[in-house]
């Protein structure tokens, strides 16, 4: 495992679409999760938790999930705070990117 942790270190760039892509998976589950406790009236996740999970980067998994499964696309309310963690999101992403190309940044190697 160290070997890969090195590498991450070493290529910070492939951590990004590393992120979304298990983020997204973790997201798209735990809303089919919701969804079949919702049909069976079951304890459901908490909206929040989906939240969380579409701010750190599930938001694609959330949006597919969404579409696929047709859950939570109807919510206004819901569908707002979504929107909002996708605009989080990309700003997160947008300062993680600039501060890994201008060197000013968490990762650099001073």
């Amino acid at each position: 495992m160290n070997g890969v942790l090195s590498w991450y270190v070493a290529h910070p760039w492939a951590l990004i679409p590393t992120v979304y892509f298990v983020m997204s998976l973790v997201t798209f589950i735990a809303y089919a999760a919701d969804k079949r406790a919702a049909v069976r009236g079951a304890w459901r996740t908490p909206e929040s938790t989906l939240h969380t999970f579409e701010l750190l980067g599930g938001w694609p998994g959330a949006w597919l999930a969404q579409r696929l499964l047709r859950h939570k696309s109807i919510k206004t309310s819901f569908r707002i705070v979504f929107f909002v963690m996708v605009v989080l999101n990309l700003a997160a992403l947008a300062y993680v990117i600039y501060g890994m190309t201008s060197g000013d940044w968490l990762f650099s190697r001073r």
